[in-house]
Formats: C-alpha cells, sequence, structure tokens
C-alpha cells in the first residue's frame, strides 16, 4: 500500500464521518418537528456506510484472497451506502389538544428521534473522525520522514 493510497483511505473515512455527523444533527434539529412539507411529523435517518470499490466477495473468498502471498492490500476507503428512514422505531405519541398538529382525539405524533441516542451517535462519530485525523497525521509523519531520510 503506497503513502498515497492511505491519505485517500483516511480522507474518505473523514468525509463519511462528518457527512454522519451532519445527519446526526439534522435529526437533533428536527426533534420536535410535527409536520413537515408532507404533513408527517419528521423521521429520524440513518447512514450507512461501505467500502469503496468492493467487489461484493463473500468472506470466505475475501478471507482466501487475502492470504494469497500475490495479494497486496485491496482496500479503497468508505463511502456512504445511503441515507435512510428509520422505520423500525416507533413516532412518540403525546396527548396535547391544544397543538396545532393534534388529531381529532387530542394527540400529536412527534418523530422518533432520542435526543440521547443521537447525542450517543455524535459522540460515536466525533471520535471515529478523530481516529481518522490521527491516522491522517500518522501517514503524513511517516511520508516526511521517509523523504527527510531520502535526502540524507
Amino acid at each position: 500500500m503506497s503513502v498515497f493510497q492511505s491519505f485517500g483511505i483516511n480522507a474518505s473515512g473523514l468525509t463519511a464521518e462528518r457527512f454522519r455527523m451532519d445527519i446526526i444533527s439534522q435529526n437533533i434539529a428536527n426533534a420536535n418537528t410535527t409536520r413537515t412539507e408532507d404533513g408527517t411529523p419528521y423521521v429520524r435517518k440513518v447512514v450507512t456506510f461501505h467500502e469503496k470499490n468492493s467487489t461484493g466477495a463473500s468472506f470466505s473468498s475475501a478471507l482466501a484472497n487475502s492470504q494469497s502471498r500475490y495479494n497486496r492490500f485491496g482496500g479503497d476507503g468508505v463511502k456512504v451506502g445511503g441515507v435512510y428512514n428509520d422505520t423500525a422505531t416507533e413516532m412518540t405519541k403525546v396527548y396535547d389538544p391544544s397543538h396545532p398538529d393534534a388529531d381529532e382525539n387530542g394527540y400529536v405524533w412527534y418523530p422518533n428521534v432520542n435526543t440521547i441516542t443521537e447525542m450517543t451517535n455524535m459522540i460515536d462519530a466525533s471520535r471515529a473522525y478523530e481516529a481518522n485525523t490521527t491516522a491522517f497525521t500518522t501517514s503524513k509523519a511517516m511520508a516526511v520522514r521517509g523523504l527527510e531520510m531520502g535526502q540524507a
């Protein structure tokens, strides 16, 4: 693996985690949004990641391929696989007949956003971002050290 390939892998991780933090921020900002443009409550969004340039091979074939003496490291980083609505978590139903979005029984449907869960996910994403930053800094230091050794 070249040093420049490691830069690309780290950069893809930084970009993906930054995007994940943006989506988490959007979820937190809309935690109390009871009506979107289509008239329904906001639905929590979830980000998924995938390996870049994945061949889609099974785990056993990838393992066998990696154990081959002719194989080089084949990873190219990570990419955002998609942003999906969280339909597994239920919306919150609150009795508030004075709310403008209350139904005929006086209940308001609030988004399925749990602020504690979102903050935990934000901490996880920021730590992953920090780890990618540290790895990038280490790769850069190795490249600089290699250049210094070449000058001597």
